[in-house]
């Protein structure tokens, strides 16, 4: 079974304990399992955090060359590019920069390579093109099913 995820990049701390919580109910713990991350703050990280935790495999899709550099916190810096090695397969969408378009192209991609998808997704439009609301619209629409994972009113950053 092949897991991806997407989500929000700044989450509250009650949201990240109700996903860090779900995933170790639900995740396999084997090297059966396989998780597929963007690598995004947030999220990205903390989901594919967990596959590996959990004895799995992780395959990363990029949106872009220097995508870390887009990235919020130094803190998530290093931990993208330690999760980025220790992924077993790295794929990069063809965008010189971070923009939109690349954003939009890694989460298809992403949706693409996996059988079901997890949303870490207060259910709200998306703040830009790519953002979580439209990944979890393109997984929909091919079909693939998806778990949101939020807690009724908690509002994100």
């Amino acid at each position: 079974m092949r897991f991806g995820v997407t989500g929000h990049r700044i989450l509250p701390q009650s949201i990240v304990d109700h996903a860090v919580d779900h995933w170790r109910r639900v995740l396999p713990a084997s090297t059966r399992l396989h998780g597929v991350s963007n690598l995004a703050d947030g999220a990205d990280q903390l989901f594919a955090t967990q596959v590996l935790a959990a004895g799995g495999t992780l395959e990363v899709v990029l949106p872009c060359e220097g995508y870390a550099g887009s990235l919020i916190a130094d803190d998530s810096r290093a931990r993208f590019e330690d999760l980025r090695r220790a992924a077993v397969t790295v794929i990069t969408m063809p965008y010189s920069e971070p923009n939109e378009h690349a954003f939009l192209a890694a989460g298809q991609a992403l949706v693409e390579r996996c059988d079901h998808l997890f949303a870490v997704w207060d259910g709200r439009p998306a703040r830009g093109l790519g953002g979580t609301a439209d990944i979890v619209t393109y997984a929909r629409a091919r079909g693939l099913p998806v778990t949101v994972l939020w807690v009724d009113g908690v509002l994100r950053a």
